[in-house]
């Protein structure tokens, strides 16, 4: 079979060559304590905080490290991409292709998921059950097979030398890592960008100023009839799309533990059995349990306005086309290798039912959802790159 995205032999790889590294690491169960207090979260109005590993303590001095680390092209191979390559600020820390390309040009079966809000997620990647830990997850892009994103598994050593060879870290891993006396690791390296990425919070969008901060005219007229429908059980878009992050299953402090969610919305049914392309069977890869076909992780819906292409291979291209999508309980496919009517699929969520929409409302749906732009998150120079 073709390799996936985040496929279960890179995860295999990088759990046998670093999970020494990583024994005794607090996986958030509900017992986790949670070391918070010394960080400036900077939360906005109504967001919990989030949890954060027992071996992993957010400070100031890891979370620049971590963004130096997030923007520095020496984490890959050829020294031509980073991981903001694939996570752009102001794309909200998505990207602008409909797949994603990896440093040696092997085109991905999926595109990249925005990083707004991680922090709470109760796992990551698009249909990778396994990895509930924030600091594992960079060893899947840097060190991951297949298919290669960074392409340095087995360069472990090339990426120590490169970072120490750069006169800047040696200032930064001082700073974040003072009880090693300067020298530097692969789990430094990990968990500083689990420390940024941990940061990269939005909830200053006008429909924050709305909800939370109580301004009556954050948003528009059109907006407010928009989130009536959204919240509607006619729609019954938050039986997915909950919570302050409007995601799946969040985490977070003063929260018992939640597992991810995942969810069949009916793009595909290939062979009229619920088939999806092999390249794209979703939670399916992992348990081969056929009612796991094509499910996938719940995104949140923060900043959607700027996270085309939609779904998790790009495949449906503006936010008009998804809202016609659900509308009509699933996509038909008329023509081609994928041929098929994904609201017949036998393993779609009983959420996704389709439902009656007049043009006005769609477009009150439409001034919604992108009232939940946060452009405060875009361009906050907090996340942005620090080697321009």
């Amino acid at each position: 079979m073709k390799a996936q995205v985040y496929s279960k032999l890179a995860v295999l790889f990088v759990f046998v060559m670093f999970g020494l590294l990583f024994l005794g690491s607090n996986i958030f169960d509900s017992k986790a304590q949670t070391k918070t207090e010394s960080y400036d979260w900077r939360l906005p109005k109504g967001f919990p905080v989030p949890r954060v590993a027992d071996d992993n303590p957010m400070t100031a001095a890891k979370v620049e490290l971590g963004r130096h680390l997030f923007y520095d092209k020496r984490l890959s191979i050829n020294e031509k991409t980073s991981c903001a390559t694939c996570h752009l600020q102001e794309r909200a820390f998505t990207e602008d292709k409909k797949l994603s390309v990896g440093t040696t040009g092997e085109v991905h079966p999926r595109n990249s998921m925005s990083l707004a809000n991680v922090a709470y997620a109760a796992s990551f990647n698009w249909a990778n059950p396994t990895v509930t830990l924030l600091e594992r997850q960079p060893m899947v892009p840097i060190f991951g097979e297949t298919p290669v994103e960074m392409g340095m598994s087995g360069k472990e050593e090339l990426l120590l030398a490169r970072l120490k060879a750069e006169p800047r870290y040696a200032k930064l891993f001082a700073e974040a890592y003072p009880e090693t006396a300067g020298k530097l690791a692969l789990n430094q390296v990990t968990q500083s960008l689990a420390s940024f990425v941990r940061c990269l919070i939005s909830g200053n969008s006008p429909y924050d100023q709305y909800k939370f901060e109580k301004k009556a005219d954050a948003i528009s007229v059109s907006a407010k009839r928009g989130e009536q429908l959204f919240f509607s059980e006619r729609l019954e878009c938050t039986d997915c799309h909950t919570g302050f992050n409007l995601s799946g299953a969040s985490n977070y402090v003063g929260k018992a533990v939640e597992k991810t969610e995942f969810e069949n919305n009916g793009i595909y049914n290939i062979d009229g059995k619920g088939g999806y392309p092999k390249d794209n069977t979703g939670l399916f890869e992992f348990t081969h349990a056929a009612e796991d076909m094509g499910k996938f992780k719940v995104p949140t819906l923060r900043n959607i306005e700027l996270t085309a292409p939609y779904m998790h291979d790009g495949s449906i291209a503006t936010l008009e086309d998804v809202i016609e999508h659900y509308k009509a309980g699933g996509r038909t496919i008329k023509d081609g290798p994928n041929k098929g009517n994904g609201s017949e699929n036998p393993n779609k969520s009983s959420f996704v039912r389709g439902f009656n929409l007049s043009g006005a409302e769609k477009a009150d749906l439409m001034a919604f959802l992108k009232s939940l732009t946060d452009n405060q998150f875009i361009t906050d120079p907090r996340f942005s790159d620090p080697w321009k």
